[in-house]
């Protein structure tokens, strides 16, 4: 069960993942454009220096979509985006742009930064081009820094990025917080829609799907497989004598005697009612009769015990291997007879009972 919820949740992380992409490759098409655009604009208005300079922030834009769509790489993606805008931005504010504009593009990065990586590292690489721009505000004698802003402009321009840069945080951790809920629920869902909500164990529709699978892997590689299909025995007589809460309390103690019995590669399942089935990937017929039968025993052997009374628990199973079945339904239907022997033959007892030599036969038989 586990491994179908971390699946579930990776296909989940996937698919938001590859949302991301398709937005950043978007984003860098709308890039392209406005720095093609602006550049013009300014080689028009006789900005040539500055043109050629946003003309050429548009090649390592192409370079990383061209390299994504050949590699797949969307951290590199996401890491060659974010430098190239920093970079750009940087520009910006230490050549002022167009009459002392470019510092306003920063506006764009905070809520970009935030939505590309988490909220403690955007909060770092946004404190770094905070100080990056106190640097060239503070000193604008440097090199490379050809800009001067008057103090008024720089009030406002910080004023109003931390502004948003708070905004930009509140706003993206509320939406991790709504994901993260929204996430939690659907596996609280899907994990009630595979599981029997008494017991704990696999319910009959996730049985089913993990019998579907496990003979599909059959067909493609010839792993052998077998099911024990075990029934709790006089089960409606617990019932009518001692309660239904006494019922449920001896189906609960089964099922976790069951879980400490079988390997952590095996499945259980409740089937329905007072009836439960094993699904044992690799196991030949002998290795499940053998692993039913240390079951019986070890029921036997329990106390099961409510409110100071012990209750009398026995089981009976069939137990069938694929190699004895065609199909998932005729694997069932012979486990199906197999209990019905068992329980015939006077019940707390496996079914089929194993000869030497067909044990011997088994035995060496491909699990």
């Amino acid at each position: 069960m586990n491994d179908l919820t971390t699946s579930s949740q990776q296909g989940v992380e996937e698919t938001e993942e590859l949302r991301i992409s398709r937005i950043l490759t978007w984003l860098s098409l709308m890039a392209i454009v406005f720095l093609a655009g602006i550049g013009t604009k300014a080689w028009f208005a006789s900005h040539y220096y500055h043109a050629t300079i946003l003309w050429a922030f548009a090649a390592p834009l192409v370079a990383n979509m061209l390299w994504f769509a050949h590699t797949g790489n969307r951290t590199l993606q996401k890491t060659g985006l974010i430098t190239t805008v920093g970079v750009l931005f940087s520009y910006l504010i230490a050549s002022g742009g167009e009459s002392n504009t470019g510092p306003l593009w920063f506006y764009v990065f905070p809520p970009l930064l935030f939505y590309l990586t988490s909220l403690k590292t955007g909060t770092v690489i946004l404190s770094v081009f905070y100080l990056v721009a106190i640097v060239v505000f503070r000193f604008p004698e440097l090199p490379m820094v050809t800009a001067e802003y008057t103090t008024d402009f720089k009030i406002r321009f910080f004023s109003t990025l931390t502004f948003e840069s708070i905004l930009c945080f509140v706003l993206e951790a509320s939406r991790l917080k709504a994901r993260n809920e929204l996430v939690a629920l659907a596996r609280a869902h899907e994990h009630a829609a595979r599981t029997d909500e008494l017991t704990g164990l696999a319910n009959r529709r996730e049985m089913q799907h993990r019998l579907d699978a496990e003979f599909s892997r059959y067909e493609r590689s010839g792993h052998h497989f077998s099911i024990a299909l075990i029934d709790l025995d006089l089960f409606k007589g617990i019932n009518d004598r001692y309660g239904h809460h006494a019922g449920d309390e001896t189906l609960k103690t089964f099922s976790a005697l069951m879980r400490r019995i079988i390997r952590q590669s095996d499945i259980a399942a409740r089937w329905g009612g007072e009836e439960f089935l094993l699904l044992l990937p690799d196991t030949s017929l002998l290795q499940a009769l053998a692993l039913a039968e240390r079951l019986r025993v070890e029921v036997v052997r329990t106390e099961f015990m409510f409110r100071g009374q012990r209750l009398p628990v026995s089981i009976s199973a069939g137990v069938c291997s694929i190699a004895k079945a065609g199909s998932v339904d005729e694997l069932l239907k012979q486990a199906d007879i197999h209990l019905y022997s068992a329980k015939d033959a006077g019940r707390n007892q496996i079914a089929p009972r194993v000869r030497p030599h067909q044990a011997d036969n088994e035995a060496s038989s491909p699990a």
